[in-house]
């Protein structure tokens, strides 16, 4: 992930980089369930107390492939795709982390973006973004995150986010 966030012009990154339907999960903002796990309030599907755990509640409710069925797929355009996906999930993560900072009034939900191989052969570049909060008697959502080696993977707080979007 160090590596394609050097590489990946990020300069006027904002919510213009968001597609439509993540805006639309941004501007319905967070709720909060009854196990306190931190939701964002359009993803919220399944009736409290259906997870195995608040971490497990908050990642399943949170997590989303980035939307890529408008870009090419095809080997020869994978700088360009992968631009436009770390673009669009940096630019969704700070804008939900900009929301949750608003709302909760803390800085402790953190995105994790995450960048792989999908598809029918597991040549298509494809991305993820979920959202959760670090407990400290819970294991971190991605144990040993320096090591992951399958994708690329970026854990990233308020603090990590331009001010403004």
């Amino acid at each position: 992930m160090r590596k394609l966030l050097t590489e990946v012009d990020l300069t006027g990154l904002s919510s213009s980089d968001v597609p439509p339907m993540f805006r639309e999960v941004v501007e319905r903002g967070w709720s909060v369930t009854g196990s306190g796990a931190r939701v964002l309030t359009d993803l919220r599907t399944d009736p409290d107390g259906s997870h195995f755990d608040r971490l497990a509640e908050e990642t399943t409710v949170n997590g989303r492939g980035m939307t890529d069925y408008d870009l090419p797929a095809e080997p020869a355009a994978a700088d360009a795709r992968a631009s436009v996906l770390l673009r669009r999930c940096l630019a969704y993560a700070a804008d939900c982390l900009r929301a949750a900072g608003e709302q909760f009034g803390d800085d402790a939900v953190r995105a994790y973006v995450s960048l792989s191989l999908g598809g029918l052969d597991d040549d298509l570049l494809t991305a993820q973004v979920t959202f959760c909060t670090p407990l400290p008697d819970t294991p971190p959502y991605i144990a040993g995150l320096e090591q992951v080696q399958d994708a690329a993977v970026a854990e990233l707080s308020l603090r990590d986010c331009p001010v403004g979007g």
